[in-house]
């Protein structure tokens, strides 16, 4: 049986989470998230061509003489494109498709969202993230009330908000190093993923706080940095097992899925791989130092 010790070096995981922490915050000051259309409003237009597709910046001369706004050209599998654009009337759609004529394409779909709904959108997408979170930590507080004691249920509620605002940010801030140099957008299949790390996240966090839970109530607490250790080895296995399940087949869509998934699948990679940090190296230890600093054990 692995018998790791976890909390050895915890000032170590504190360090590199203190510094993975800060730089997405220096990031997302810095560089900003880059909001798709469908939270901005605009218009999106997918072709493909029928022989080779040009180069990303013939297209965009091609239709320079047009009032598009600020565009956005990416490539999408071997022969498509998706244009990203100011919200477009009918006619201003088809002298886009008259301007690429001559490559022969052909019209996948086109969407337009207004500013009404971008705005009702973002102001959904603020208090959905928010409340989720806030709840995930109610329900830790409420599930784990009769915990043994010297740890508190309420400690551990703190200590979930704390690891979830870890895992979320630092794909945030990814994402935004990512919109800045190669033009990746916050969408809402982002949000989307944004969700699924949340829940990714906190299900790891329940195993390990239930397995130093039924750990403790056997067990002598005057050792309880022995009971954290054993209860993070007896999880470890089921945590990885289950996270590379998910990890291989996000890679995957990563590297060879549509362009509308690929920023996507980077999030919850990223999500995913936090979350298992967090609950192995984050949350015990924190619990650790916290019970030990009231002088209990």
């Amino acid at each position: 049986m692995i018998n790791f010790n976890f909390l050895k070096y915890r000032k170590i995981y504190y360090f590199l989470s203190t510094i993975l922490f800060a730089g997405s915050i220096v990031s997302l000051v810095v560089f900003g998230l880059k909001a798709g259309i469908d939270l901005t409003g605009g218009s999106i237009l997918e072709i493909e061509f029928e022989a080779e597709r040009p180069a990303n910046s013939i297209t965009r001369e091609k239709l320079s003489g047009l009032d598009l706004g600020e565009f956005s050209v990416q490539p999408a599998g071997e022969k498509g494109m998706i244009l990203r654009m100011k919200e477009l009337s009918e006619e201003e759609h088809q002298k886009v498709l008259e301007q690429l004529k001559e490559y022969q394409i052909k019209e996948l779909r086109f969407e337009s969202i207004g500013p009404t709904i971008s705005s009702e959108l973002r102001r959904k997408t603020k208090s959905v993230i928010i409340l989720a979170t806030l709840a995930i930590a109610l329900y830790i507080t409420v599930a784990f009330g009769k915990v043994a004691r010297p740890i508190n249920s309420w400690q551990l509620g703190v200590i979930s908000l704390f690891s979830l605002l870890h895992d979320i940010l630092i794909p945030l801030g990814i994402l935004a190093i990512f919109g800045h140099f190669y033009g990746a957008q916050f969408t809402i299949p982002v949000i989307v993923a944004l969700l699924t790390i949340l829940g990714y996240s906190i299900n790891n966090t329940v195993v390990t706080f239930d397995r130093i839970r039924e750990n403790a109530s056997r067990k002598d607490l005057a050792d309880f940095g022995q009971v954290v250790n054993d209860s993070l080895n007896q999880t470890l296995g089921r945590q990885l097992g289950t996270s590379l399940t998910t990890l291989f087949p996000l890679i995957f869509i990563f590297f060879l899925g549509g362009e509308t998934l690929k920023y996507f699948s980077l999030v919850l990679i990223f999500g995913i791989i936090c979350g298992v940090y967090s609950s192995l190296f984050l949350v015990a230890p924190i619990l650790f130092d916290w019970i030990k600093r009231k002088k209990i054990i």
